[in-house]
């Protein structure tokens, strides 16, 4: 036998090349969900987003799950059963176990399911992690929620789902407000205005208080609304929310809700 031929160490990114260095599995995925999401929020049906796209409708459901739009009975019965196994059991387990429990096929149970890999996520992702029209379906559907069913949770869940959008307040100052988490992965009921270092804090029960102050269809100032910590501030979010309407002089400094970019 001849010598052992030394070792020679590989160069970093060595290896095999692509086929085809161009394409890019993730940046497809989410071309195909930015179009998909854009048809459907026009209310194209899920048939003719897959004609026009050139797509499954199982697969056009399937990108508008893992953008976080799609909203059915059975698409939520699999989401929750999935995430309770998927607590103590692996990924391809607890799809045999929501497939069994809800009596349904291995593939049924995966249609329903986001994609593992790609840009977009379910909508308990951040705001960073999702596209603007998943973000403005999740500002709608908390608005729905709220308004068919008006619990402080519920209304709680608005205020979460427009943390960081544009407001103004009376005088036409705009502003944006973040909600934290603390420690325990929960958020805080609290409220931070205009992510500053030295941001001014709101606290969630003056927002309750003053949503229990509205009366009557014009709120001519903030102080209507209660003489509350931060009202210039609940007047403006509340405006923004469609809540409340304000004098005609007043929108010509904070500008109307639908004309203003969302």
């Amino acid at each position: 036998m001849g010598e052992k031929r030394a070792y020679k160490p590989r160069n970093p990114g060595g290896g095999r090349k692509k086929l085809k260095p161009e394409y890019d599995a993730g940046e497809n995925l989410k071309e195909q969900m930015e179009s998909a999401v854009a048809l459907y929020e026009e209310d194209c049906s899920l048939r003719s987003i897959a004609d026009a796209l050139t797509l499954n409708p199982i697969k056009v459901r399937k990108l508008l799950i893992t953008a976080g739009v799609y909203e059915s009975e059975v698409a939520e019965k699999v989401k929750n059963t999935f995430e309770e196994y998927r607590e103590t059991q692996d990924y391809k387990t607890s799809i045999l176990s929501t497939a069994n429990t809800l009596n349904l096929s291995k593939a049924s149970v995966t249609s329903y399911l986001p994609y593992q890999k790609g840009v977009y996520f379910p909508s308990t992702a951040s705001k960073e992690k999702i596209s603007v029209g998943a973000e403005r379906q999740r500002r709608y559907r908390a608005m729905k929620r709220w308004r068919t069913d008006s619990t402080e949770e519920n209304f709680w869940g608005v205020v979460v789902a427009y943390a960081g959008m544009k407001f103004k307040t009376y005088s036409g100052l705009s502003f944006s407000y973040e909600v934290r988490k603390g420690r325990n992965g929960e958020y805080t009921k609290e409220l931070w205005i205009d992510r500053r270092e030295k941001s001014k804090s709101l606290a969630w029960s003056s927002i309750v208080l003053a949503l229990g102050n509205i009366k009557g269809e014009v709120i001519d100032r903030p102080k209507a609304l209660g003489d509350i910590r931060g009202a210039t501030y609940i007047y403006g979010m509340f405006y923004r929310f469609g809540l409340i309407n304000v004098p005609d002089e007043v929108k010509e400094k904070m500008g109307h809700p639908k004309d203003r970019k969302k």
